[in-house]
């Protein structure tokens, strides 16, 4: 049976043969097997997680129906409490619970919000998808923030430091590729279930795209508690955070009413706390202190799934039969990371090591958050040429009118005594009247004589019709010329397609012959298979749909009548089908008419801007990882992760406050205050950083080397503390 014993600093004098055997042994530490579980986990977890965000700003504008800057500011406010729930995990994990357990126990109600979000997707339930959604939410705020301290520094833990340094080095950096792996795989899967797969009579599958993360995220439960067996679990600590709070306070007071003078104001704690809680305090907040400045960075950073996706819904994704999604852009982060992290590990960091450049931590941080500031002044600038894109919308003082020829026959018009000429299935617009004063109003004289010799119209007495349009402030109205007379104004929709698919606005006059023939429908073929049908209003007088199709090249059928031959809807462009069925005397005709032109800028120009901010990324947040977990006391390293993980939250409190702010009316200017804001706190943080010193990797806290005697040989084992 094998004998198990501590080994003195006594023994090791008396036997230094055994001593000679050790040092041998802790050189030759093998890599903990454990890691593997916990790696395997952060895959799935990530997967989960990632899968969720990406398309979750375009669910909460297109789905739940929240503007673009509410789906901004919603967004945000989740991620900040992701990012701000960490410390309460901390808190569980250094005090209460432990890693393991606090890992295990705040996972189950992780699994419970993604559940809630696909539950909130599925329409046919009549439960409230924004409540549900929300709760859903906050569920995996409280889950994911709840773990995320816990698992890198549970990691941390099965390493026996300073020995395994560099392995625990190769750990994080192995540990970041599987967040990104993750991330990545989700990232191109769940924008493709959301736009290709249709369920519940809609065009999209919001709630398959959230049902597999929510399932993956079971799977990472799983896989973590099989790996118990092997794990290292450290003693709890004592409640980590009251001892710091008392200590601090203690300290304050005691400082205000002592006369005696101490080289550090916590050092006035250190008779009643001990001199080691008041050394890791000191250690702790120097650390901190560092951390003032970083919270710009995510505020940049996670603008990857709100600004930067919405701004992606306005581009072109096509690349010869494949479309991106705007929401897939983001998978180029992780598809970067994965192959940016080891050509910085093995090129790039060796290399300007040499010249001392990137050889710490904190300049690596530095260059990183430079990095940041450029990758948004490049989507500013792409911001600034996406601009000229965009439709001309009417605004305060300013008003728009279009005028519909839904009739093969031109038609003169004459408009507050100017004249002008509308062609047959075309139109005519003015989108800059003057309304400073109030609505306008337009005489309108409309010349029929060539619509009656063509027999569009019956009645002579349509000759002429004349007619005093009202044009509201701010507004663009449009108006149909039919062989019934100018109808009544209805609002066109103009505006970018909030979801970014063609939208078709139809302005089809039927006859009353063709109303009491047949239920009329606008059929879209492909390659000879009926994918898309229109239904008609029997009339035109009413609000006209707006109708959502598949950006594709289409056969275009009114009823079984095939009209026009492959005509392309792209993204983000408004199209307008006029026309007439008359079957009184034969005649059935369409036209299709761009009222606002699709994305012609493409999603590539992103790209760019991306590839920046990766190598931002790779720079600041692997680095701040290992900043956080080597340079805190072993007493508090989940703490320390968790404050790491603070800096995120109040980067994304600081795009709320921005957003609801709304400082500027242009979003590039938006972008550029991000930028200016991100070098002037770099600027900052690296005088800071003239004036840090490091602290050295101190010992496995907590760990008895043990000897194994077995055989006659010495193996060097680790005593759990915690089975």
């Amino acid at each position: 049976m094998t004998e198990e014993r501590k080994l003195s600093e006594n023994e090791i004098q008396d036997h230094p043969d055994r001593h000679s055997d050790v040092e041998t042994t802790e050189k030759k530490l093998k890599y903990p097997k454990s890691v593997f579980f916990i790696i395997s986990n952060e895959f799935c977890e990530r997967f989960s997680f990632y899968g969720m965000r990406t398309v979750l700003t375009l669910y909460l504008a297109n789905t739940l129906n929240y503007d673009a800057s509410t789906s901004t500011v919603i967004y945000h406010v989740f991620s900040m409490f992701v990012y701000f729930f960490p410390l309460f995990g901390g808190i569980l994990a250094d005090s209460i619970l432990g890693k393991f357990r606090t890992i295990f126990y705040i996972s189950i109600i992780y699994a419970v919000g993604q559940f809630l979000l696909a539950l909130s997707a599925v329409p046919s339930i009549g439960i409230p998808p924004r409540e549900i959604a929300l709760l859903g939410l906050f569920l995996i705020a409280v889950g994911s923030g709840g773990i995320k301290p816990c698992v890198a520094a549970f990691g941390g833990d099965q390493f026996v430091l300073p020995q395994q340094e560099q392995q625990l080095s190769n750990f994080f950096s192995v540990f970041y590729f599987s967040i990104n792996s993750g991330s990545l795989i989700s990232s191109f899967l769940t924008p493709i279930l959301r736009s290709s797969v249709t369920c519940f009579g809609e065009k999209t599958c919001y709630s398959l795209s959230f049902l597999i993360p929510a399932i993956l995220m079971s799977i990472s439960i799983v896989i973590f508690a099989v790996g118990k067996p092997l794990y290292k679990i450290v003693d709890l600590k004592g409640n980590v955070v009251v001892d710091v709070s008392k200590c601090i306070c203690y300290a304050i007071k005691r400082k205000i009413k002592s006369k005696e003078k101490m080289d550090h104001w916590l050092d006035y704690a250190a008779d009643k706390y001990g001199q080691q809680l008041v050394d890791d305090i000191k250690d702790s907040l120097r650390v901190l202190k560092m951390f003032l400045p970083l919270p710009i960075f995510w505020a940049l950073f996670d603008q990857q799934g709100s600004r930067w996706t919405i701004q992606a819904s306005r581009m072109d994704g096509e690349i010869g039969n494949f479309l991106i999604q705007p929401d897939q852009m983001q998978v180029f982060n992780p598809l970067l990371v994965v192959i940016f992290i080891p050509i910085f590990e093995i090129c790039i960091y060796p290399v300007f090591a040499k010249i001392r450049l990137l050889n710490t931590p904190l300049k690596k941080l530095t260059i990183g958050g430079l990095l940041a500031a450029l990758s948004f002044v490049i989507s500013a600038i792409v911001e600034l040429q996406l601009e000229k894109t965009y439709p001309i919308l009417p605004t305060e003082g300013v008003a728009q009118i279009r005028i519909f020829n839904t009739m093969n026959c031109k038609i003169p018009i004459k408009i507050n005594d100017k004249n002008y000429d509308i062609d047959g299935l075309d139109y005519w617009k003015d989108i800059n009247i003057d309304t400073t004063n109030g609505d306008a109003n337009l005489e309108c004289t409309f010349y029929m004589a060539e619509c009656i010799a063509g027999k569009f119209i019956n009645n002579q007495n349509n000759d002429i019709i004349s007619r005093n349009l009202t044009i509201p402030n701010a507004k663009a109205i449009s108006f149909a010329i039919t062989p019934n007379g100018v109808q009544n104004g209805f609002n066109g929709g103009i505006e970018k397609p909030k979801k970014g698919l063609p939208i078709v606005h139809s302005l089809i006059y039927l006859s009353p012959e063709s109303i009491k023939s047949y239920e009329s429908s606008l059929n879209f073929y492909k390659d000879s298979k009926l994918v898309e049908v229109i239904k008609l209003n029997k009339t035109i007088f009413k609000d006209t749909s707006l109708d959502e199709v598949t950006p594709d090249k289409y056969d275009i059928y009114f009823n079984k009548k095939k009209l026009l031959s492959n005509k392309d809807f792209k993204l983000g462009g408004v199209y307008t089908i006029i026309g007439y069925d008359l079957p009184e005397i034969q005649k059935t005709e369409i036209s299709i008419i761009t009222v606002t032109p699709p994305n012609s800028m493409h999603l590539m120009w992103l790209l760019p801007q991306y590839i920046v901010i990766t190598m931002a990324e790779v720079l600041f947040s692997v680095t701040g990882l290992e900043f956080a977990f080597t340079q805190s006391p072993p007493s508090m390293k989940s703490l320390m992760q968790s404050s790491w993980l603070l800096t995120v939250a109040f980067g994304n409190l600081i795009v709320v406050i921005i957003a609801k702010v709304s400082f500027f009316n242009r979003q590039v200017y938006e972008f550029f205050l991000f930028a200016g804001l991100m070098f002037a706190f770099m600027i900052l943080f690296s005088i800071m950083t003239l004036f840090y010193k490091y602290t050295d990797v101190p010992e496995t806290d907590g760990e008895d080397i043990v000897l194994e005697e077995k055989n006659g040989t010495i193996n060097q084992s680790y005593k759990d503390d915690e089975q």
